[in-house]
């Protein structure tokens, strides 16, 4: 009779979270191997620095394997390991230096009295699915997202490009989902605005 694959997958897990409460070296060693690149790969989207994401992964299994006892199964390990590695990345995001950043309120559209803008948005001539195949596209878009604000790359970071939930990405920075809408929104208008001049359709 054929096994379930996510039958034994949970089951795996389940050995693999026992073997780490126990303090066996060869599982915090597996743990390491069979998530490590993937957490990295969140940090870096979160800092955009690979020392500094190094650092957030390594504060991060640390917390794990300090808070180990307390994992429930209530989510996927990996689920809860992602938690780990954004909530250490947000560490680091405070604690760093502020990047040059453009101002939110220079990128946002302006309005006339009339309530019409000033400034129409532009279209843009390629569809987002090609933009997302496009590796240099792909590469400006990071790069773009990086100038802005803090408080806003990181809700589009989390929202757009994590998959956070707005509870979720609240949660982590500890303010309302009201404010995460905004930001998320502002943040989405004024990425459009500073990748206008490069995307927009030529005449």
């Amino acid at each position: 009779m054929p096994t379930d694959s996510s039958t034994t997958g949970a089951a795996d897990e389940a050995r693999l979270v026992a073997d780490l409460r126990a303090g066996d070296e060869a599982a915090y060693e597996r743990l390491v191997r069979d998530y490590g690149g993937r957490l990295l790969a969140v940090a870096r989207r979160m800092l955009r620095n690979e020392e500094d994401a190094h650092d957030a992964l390594q504060d991060a299994f640390i917390s794990a394997f300090k808070a180990i006892g307390r994992f429930e199964g209530g989510s996927r390990l990996g689920t809860w390991l992602h938690r780990i590695v954004v909530n250490a990345s947000l560490m680091k995001l405070r604690s760093a230096r502020r990047r040059e950043e453009v101002a939110i309120e220079d990128l946002l559209p302006r309005y006339l009295d009339d309530g019409h803008m000033l400034e129409p948005p532009t279209g843009w001539s390629d569809t987002a699915e090609a933009m997302a195949q496009n590796k240099e596209l792909r590469a400006l878009v990071r790069q773009t997202i990086d100038r802005l604000p803090e408080n806003y790359r990181t809700v589009l970071v989390l929202r757009d490009i994590e998959g956070h939930s707005t509870e979720e990405a609240a949660e982590s920075l500890e303010v309302s989902t009201g404010v995460i809408k905004t930001r998320l929104h502002r943040a989405r208008q004024a990425l459009k605005a500073l990748l206008d001049p490069h995307l927009g359709e030529t005449a």
